[in-house]
């Protein structure tokens, strides 16, 4: 029994030392590629550090410069607005055409592709593509307006049309939040509208009832994620506007301006307290809306 259980003892601490020996390129990825980076930041926000010099610790003088910072300020203004537009929007849009999409139509499977091939193109060429669609002077979408009287539209040189313009583009791409839909929506038992059928309910009242209702929690997971994605929102204008927005920054996002600071600017110091402050604020908002969830998501 001894030997037994020495034997096993043994194999045991072999096959850990195997398992450690496999997890270890990945552990050591996570240290020094996740861990070391989070970490030197928190130090470097405090610091005037910069890519060509180590820099000094300053305390807080990053958060108080930020504060007095015009262009930042836009950049968090015209985050929280494009996050404000975009997510309802998607989210409604999303909602319905799944809804569409989950009835008995026929080439029902080629109309879900149809909406999901955006998600699949890089966001570089869909910024390419709709840079041009968007043209002010020989764009497609004011060719065609033009055919019904209207004016040709500013769209990304205004700072009235910029952030409407990006909410388009957005949409453009809901793909994967349609099939997240599709999945709840079929996810829903048929017992329930069975039972509303039985009790003489029309159609408004069953999605009313049932279908909304139960699709509060595929609906919290496409809000969380599309709040999570608009507040790091950066290829898309920055490819838009090489990084520097229109005269009146309407398109100058968080992230470009961090991006701006750290690798234009060459204050790395200044940019890592603006990454722990929008991680803060992204943190500030999911808690908010898991707190929110208690009272609106319904789960089967």
């Amino acid at each position: 029994m001894r030997e037994h259980g020495f034997l096993g003892k043994g194999i045991e601490a072999h096959k850990a030392r195997v398992g450690i020996l496999f997890t270890l390129p990945w552990i050591l990825g996570l240290l020094i590629f996740y861990a070391y980076p989070l970490l030197s930041s928190v130090y470097y926000s405090f610091t005037s550090y910069s890519i060509l010099n180590p820099g000094e610790f300053v305390g807080l003088a990053n958060y108080e410069e930020l504060a007095n910072d015009t262009v930042f300020i836009k950049s968090v203004t015209n985050t929280l607005i494009f996050t404000v537009m975009s997510v309802p929007v998607n989210i409604l849009l999303g909602i319905v055409i799944a809804l569409l999409l989950n009835t008995h139509i026929l080439g029902k499977g080629i109309y879900r592709t149809i909406f999901f091939i955006p998600t699949l193109v890089p966001v570089v060429a869909t910024a390419t593509v709709w840079k041009w669609i968007l043209n002010s002077n020989y764009g497609l979408l004011n060719s065609i307006l033009g055919i019904f009287g209207i004016s040709p539209i500013p769209w990304l040189a205004s700072a009235q049309w910029s952030k409407i313009s990006l909410v388009i583009i957005a949409a453009w791409g809901i793909g994967q939040a349609i099939v997240v839909n599709l999945s709840g929506l079929q996810d829903i038992s048929r017992e329930y509208y069975e039972a509303a059928d039985i009790d003489g309910a029309n159609a408004f009242q069953k999605a009313r009832r049932i279908t909304l209702p139960l699709l509060t929690p595929v609906i919290f997971y496409n809000v969380v994620m599309g709040m999570i994605n608009a507040f790091q929102i950066f290829t898309l204008p920055y490819t838009l506007t090489r990084g520097e927005g229109n005269p009146t920054h309407s398109l100058t996002f968080y992230v470009m301006y961090l991006y701006n600071n750290a690798f234009g600017y060459m204050k790395m110091g200044y940019a890592s307290a603006m990454a722990w402050i929008l991680f803060m604020i992204i943190l500030l908002m999911t808690l908010l809306v898991f707190r929110s969830s208690k009272k609106w998501v319904h789960y089967q």
